[in-house]
This record gives C-alpha cells, structure tokens and sequence, in this order.
C-alpha cells in the first residue's frame, strides 16, 4: 500500500530556511540543463471559473520523479470550501512505482512559491529596502511576506488590494501572527497603487489580474519587482512597457516566461526580446549578472516550475 501523507504531516516536514536553500538549488540545477521539465499542462473551467495547472519532471539521474496537480476555484467561498486543492506523486526513477501521495492541498505549491520569491528578493532587491510593497491579499501574497523575513531588512510594510476590507483584514492578521509579530513590521493600508510604488522599492504582485495593475510611469529607479501571479495564459499583472524599461528581466524559466508570463506580453508588444532575458539559476550561479547599483529597476518573473515541487516533495519524502 503506498503511503499517503496528509497536510499535517507535510508541514511537521518542511523547514522553510532549508526549503528557500532548495529551491534557491534547484533554479541552479534547472538553469544548467540538469532537471527534465515537459510543458506545464493547463485546465481551464469556465462554470465555476477555475484553473488546474499540471507539473512535472526530474532531476537527471536522482531517485525519484515528481507530478503534481493543484486546483484553484474562485468560486468556492460561495460552498464554504477552500480556494485550493492539490496532490504530489513520488515514482521511482528507477522502477516507476508510485512510492509516496502527498495530498498538501496546495500548501506546498504555495510555500515554495514563496520561497521562489524569497529567492528573487534575496538575489535582486537592493541593499536598503526602504519599504516592502504587497499587492494582493490572497495566501500567497501572506506567504510572500511571510517568507521575507530574514531575508529583507525592512520594517515597513504597505498592501494594496481592490477590496480595502481584505487589506484591512490581512493586516490585523499579520500583526497577530507570531513570525510577523517577531518582525515588527509597521503596515500600511494603500489607497491607491501609486500611493505603494511610491514609498516602496520592493514590490511583490500576487494576483490572478488580468489587466496590468503596475505602470511603467509608476515605478522609480532603485525598485525591484517579483511578479508572481501570471502563471497562465492571459493573466498579466505588469504593463508591458515596464519590462522594457527595467534593466533587468530575469525569469525562472525563459521557455515558460515567454509562454504565459509576464515576459509573454512584452515580447508581443516588441518592448523586450527572449534574448533580453536572463534566468534566475543563471544569476545565482554568477551574481555579477543580477543587480548591478541600486538605481537599476529589476523584474522577476516567476511562472512556478517543477523543480521546485521536485525540491518540496523531496524534502517532504524524508521525513
């Protein structure tokens, strides 16, 4: 009978400064042609909106190959039911027997969506962060910040969100949680996304938009942006005139960017080309190739890839 873990026994699994050093290994290991990563697979449902995105692969010659599929209905509220769901399978790499069903309910695709973002912060942000700039408030975007403690040193905080009430809710939440209570942060409710781009120079974007919500007029020198929430096709979260006049585009993966990313939009519109793009394992490997000064503008454009579920389902494996 093949073990299946549940989410308790996952989180008791998961060390979040290990997990930011995994993932942080894993974009090295895919940027050198050393991970197996196929297309991602998509399901797109209509009524009820909702997506399915399907990921998969290996590291060559490791243990054990990786597929996962994780949920995300936006109309489940209205069923008292959580936004997502999601399954990790461990196979054999050399028999091709499933050894391990990890049923995370997403958790682990939203923790190591974050740690990617810690990653990108840690390798692009510049040395004085005057002001940390949340747009979203959904998990993800609690994650995000969650996972940039100890990683920035900033203690100011500011969160835009169509809906003031959720920004409103997100940060009484926050202030009573224990790390972020550790951390001291001072929050700020944003009315406007020109009131957050203007105080802040590390911004995180973490929504399903479909319309850019970050201008290029916006955004001043020194300012490093992680935009995580267009992982499908026509979502867009940044104006594409923004990636042409940042000086640098760096993306998890180049093939899946150019895809449904950010990096998609401004290739269209001819602002940017694919050979404009840098990786973000490449950057890790050669930091001379990241940030250069602290009034250059910096985009990641993170997609989400397999390596690092592969990274998250191994640490989960071994207990």
């Amino acid at each position: 009978m093949t073990n299946v873990l549940e989410l308790d026994a996952i989180k008791q699994r998961i060390d979040i400064p290990e997990l930011i050093e995994a993932i942080e290994e894993g974009f090295v290991l895919y940027s050198d042609g050393k991970v197996v990563v196929p297309p991602v697979g998509f399901l797109n449902f209509e009524e009820p909106p909702g997506d399915v995105h399907i990921k998969y692969g290996y590291v060559k010659d490791d243990d054990v190959y990786v597929l996962k599929v994780a949920s995300g209905f936006y109309d489940n509220h209205k069923l008292g039911v959580p936004f997502a769901d999601g399954v990790l399978l461990v196979f054999s790499q050399q028999t091709g027997h499933l050894q391990l069903v990890l049923h995370d309910q997403c958790w682990l695709t939203d923790i190591r969506t974050a740690a990617a973002g810690a990653v990108a912060a840690r390798q692009l942000a510049p040395r004085d962060v005057q002001g940390i700039g949340i747009v979203g408030t959904g998990t993800q975007a609690r994650m995000q910040l969650e996972l940039l403690r100890g990683i920035v040193d900033c203690n100011r905080c500011v969160i835009w969100g169509r809906n003031p009430d959720k920004v409103a809710k997100m940060i009484d939440d926050l202030g009573n949680s224990d790390p972020i209570a550790a951390w001291g942060l001072e929050f700020e409710a944003a009315e406007s996304i020109d009131v957050l781009t203007a105080s802040c120079n590390l911004i995180v974007t973490t929504t399903p938009a479909r319309e850019p919500l970050l201008h290029a007029d916006q955004i001043r020198a020194g300012t490093h942006i992680t935009a995580m929430g267009s992982d499908d096709h026509g979502k867009q979260e940044l104006e594409a005139a923004l990636l042409g006049k940042a000086d640098l585009v760096i993306a998890d993966s180049i093939s899946q960017c150019v895809d449904h990313g950010e990096c998609c939009h401004a290739i269209r519109d001819a602002v940017i080309r694919e050979a404009d793009i840098l990786e973000l394992g490449d950057v890790i490997s050669d930091p001379e190739k990241g940030r250069g000064d602290d009034q250059q503008i910096t985009i990641a454009d993170l997609t989400g890839i397999a390596i690092q579920d592969i990274q998250a389902a191994k640490m989960a494996s071994k207990g």
